[in-house]
């Protein structure tokens, strides 16, 4: 009785997790262009390929425990590769959002900087680098990592002290908010 619901729970979010990212999971079949074409697959505990596989085969769970979604880039190398065009950047965070949801961070300095990113771009309609820095390295438990690369990059103006607003910043608030309300966990 215990692994039939637990089927079904995994079936349950196999699907949610098919209808958040609109990828259709069968789609792929397992051909391996995404992960011999991710840059980082190298620092994954399972490839690209191998988290789909996961999610077809109904090991959510294991998926969602994996580092792999953490450490994704984005960079849509595996998406332009796909002969199937599964968009599995989109599945990875989707999975990413599911894992936080569940208290599953396996990359904690990679969320830290997601979330100091995010709440740089809702304050100021785009990222504030020194601002960013700062934040991320004192929640990170290493505020004084890039002390010394400040001062330079402050003299040839790389970075500033204050941030610069665009002239719509609450329109970006506006997204962020319609986010929230759809259930996205950007905070």
């Amino acid at each position: 009785m215990e692994l039939a619901g637990s089927l079904r729970r995994n079936q349950a979010l196999k699907s949610q997790v098919e209808a958040e990212s609109g990828v259709v999971l069968s789609d792929c079949y397992q051909c391996g262009k995404c992960s011999a074409g991710c840059p980082v697959a190298a620092w994954m505990d399972y490839t690209p390929r191998q988290v789909i596989r996961l999610l077809q085969l109904g090991l959510v769970e294991e998926a969602l425990k994996s580092h792999t979604p953490w450490l994704c880039a984005c960079c849509q190398a595996c998406y332009t590769r796909c002969p199937r065009e599964v968009n599995l950047p989109r599945l990875m965070e989707v999975v990413r959002q599911e894992a936080r949801r569940r208290g599953l961070i396996n990359e904690k300095k990679v969320d830290i900087f997601e979330r100091a990113f995010l709440g740089t771009v809702e304050r100021y309609g785009r990222a504030h680098e020194m601002g960013l820095i700062v934040q991320y390295n004192l929640q990170s438990g290493q505020p004084f990592k890039d002390a010394m690369l400040a001062p330079p990059l402050l003299l040839k103006g790389k970075i500033s002290l204050f941030p610069m607003k665009i002239k719509d910043v609450a329109g970006i608030k506006n997204i962020f908010t319609r986010v929230r309300a759809r259930g996205g966990d950007r905070s």
